[in-house]
């Protein structure tokens, strides 16, 4: 057998950079059953409501919506169960202290299978404000002025 290398995308949360500033990100581990990676081997998941959050020493990720496997039968997950991340104890120990003190939450990037093991790409974020996703544009809109300008120029 093959084995796999390299990094597959599953799912993006897009919309996550529109709305959150983003401090620092984690790669990190998930603890799934059969079904759920069967589901995500065919290309199936999203992470639009997903966030996650530290209870017990352990990091836990909640509102990720990952479909039941269609040719499975009794075994099947639930499918929006939470999760377990898999990360360090001093990785865990320093996102339970900048959670708590500065109210930055956790929410998770991007799906993907590396060397064919699941990960999550966390990332520690912090909202933004109406006139700071207006401004965001802004610049978006200018720079995207910027390169056709170029491009007509050349």
């Amino acid at each position: 057998m093959v084995r796999e290398t390299g990094k597959k995308i599953i799912a993006q949360n897009k919309n996550a950079r529109h709305n959150f500033f983003i401090e620092d990100v984690y790669e990190c581990g998930v603890s799934l059953t059969g079904t759920e990676v069967k589901s995500l081997r065919a290309g199936r998941a999203s992470l639009v409501d997903g966030f996650a959050m530290v209870r017990d020493g352990e990091v836990w990720m909640s509102g990720v919506h990952i479909p039941e496997y269609t040719e499975g039968t009794w075994t099947n997950h639930f499918p929006r169960r939470e999760r377990k991340l898999l990360l360090h104890k001093k990785e865990i120990l320093k996102l339970i202290g900048l959670t708590k003190q500065s109210g930055l939450t956790l929410i998770p990037l991007s799906i993907y299978f590396k060397d064919g093991k699941v990960k999550v790409e966390l990332a520690l974020a912090k909202g933004k404000k109406a006139h700071d996703k207006r401004e965001t544009l802004k610049e978006k809109d200018a720079q995207r002025d910027i390169a056709r300008s170029l491009r007509e120029r050349n």
